[in-house]
């Protein structure tokens, strides 16, 4: 049983940007009891993180230090048998991720990330799923701002819609952020196996079971203007359309034909012109070496912006859901997506698993099927908006 297990949480890769971030946030809101733990390769680096933390709360003075290498599986496996969940933020997760997936699903351990990197997350339910069906382990990926508050966003609005109808949600995005060296990174290794993701797509496909007599798509119908007044949309080519629809599936409330589309709002017709110019040359260079290293030494790993841009960082996510005839808006709203908000994100994700009353789930499943009301009650409680903008 892994309540019998020394930890309640361990975190690997707190000496990173955005797991220094989560770090902090525990040590600020975890309460009393939680027993946890960091988790990495370098000691004296940990120990300087666990000094930063001792500030917040005196008793992290005495935070235990685990070592853990991604390159290390026996680490990995000590790791993950001493704790009831594992978090990490070490990436990009295409190179560094599997080992720990593994080790966490063979020992029933569940297991939190933050990667927006699809073809990761389909090789981890091809590769994984069964093991942790079987162990009881909760593999749950995207538990940052990809993809919990687009996920737990549909979640609310479904709710306020009709039962046992056909359903079509519409989300569009409003966000001003920074990315950090490691978000940078992990965008430049997808962009730059496009031909690895489809692959990856299609093993999943032939090996994933989808419920028999639902239908959930993702819509992929173009909306230039954003129904929601002035402005204009580019669909976002993201992990999170695929996160929503494997949560609808996963759930009978999204009804018997469930429909997702999600775009970037902008106000400027020019600025989603130069967005998608830009994002296409990214994804052109990333395709050749030279230039594909050109473009990573933009940014290091590790690096984030500074507290004062933090500040100065949104989000704003709008819904639009119908179904029997209903029609209801919602928004989702928050602080710094990239960091702030996703630490919370993250480590609440954590504590909802070790603490929480939660549905019986086991597998590679997604944050609103995992986590559900619980999840969302908490992130409302620590500052996050989701409400009702209108409904009929």
């Amino acid at each position: 049983m892994t309540a019998d297990r020394p930890y309640d949480i361990v975190l690997f890769g707190a000496t990173g940007f955005t797991g220094g971030l989560t770090a902090e946030y525990l040590a600020g809101h975890a309460p009393p009891g939680t027993r946890w733990a960091l988790a990495g390769r370098d000691r004296g680096r940990l120990e300087a993180v666990r000094d930063r933390l001792a500030a917040i709360d005196p008793a992290c003075k005495d935070l235990p230090l685990l070592h853990a290498d991604s390159t290390d599986a026996a680490s990995l496996r000590d790791v993950a048998t001493s704790a009831r969940v594992v978090i990490t933020t070490v990436g990009p997760y295409a190179r560094y991720g599997e080992p720990l997936v593994a080790a966490c699903a063979r020992a029933g351990t569940d297991y939190l990330d933050l990667t927006g990197e699809p073809t990761f997350v389909d090789r981890m339910y091809v590769r994984h799923h069964e093991d942790a069906v079987n162990s009881g382990a909760r593999i749950v990926h995207a538990c940052g701002f990809d993809s919990i508050p687009h996920d737990l966003g549909v979640y609310f609005t479904v709710k306020h819609l009709p039962e046992g109808v056909p359903v079509r949600v519409e989300e569009f995005v409003r966000v001003k952020v920074d990315p950090s060296g490691g978000t940078w990174h992990s965008a430049i290794g997808i962009f730059s196996d496009l031909p690895g993701m489809w692959r990856a797509r299609r093993e999943r496909r032939h090996a994933e079971v989808w419920p028999a007599g639902r239908r959930v798509r993702v819509s992929q119908r173009p909306v230039p203007h954003t129904r929601l007044g002035s402005g204009w949309t580019l669909p976002m080519p993201t992990i999170d359309p695929d996160i929503v629809s494997r949560s609808a599936a996963a759930l009978d409330r999204y009804g018997p034909d469930f429909s997702f589309g999600m775009y970037l709002a902008v106000r400027r017709l020019p600025t989603v012109l130069g967005m998608a110019a830009g994002a296409t040359a990214a994804m052109a260079l990333a395709q050749l070496p030279p230039t594909r290293r050109l473009l990573l030494r933009m940014r290091a790993p590790g690096q984030g912006p500074s507290p004062e841009t933090r500040a100065q960082s949104w989000f704003r996510l709008t819904f639009v859901g119908e179904g029997g005839g209903e029609r209801v808006v919602t928004e989702v709203a928050g602080g710094d997506p990239g960091y702030d908000e996703t630490a919370k994100m993250l480590a609440e994700s954590a504590l909802c698993l070790a603490h929480d009353d939660l549905p019986e789930t086991s597998g590679q499943v997604t944050p609103a099927a995992a986590m559900g009301d619980a999840l969302l009650d908490r992130l409302v409680r620590v500052g996050i908006t989701f409400r009702v903008v209108r409904e009929g």
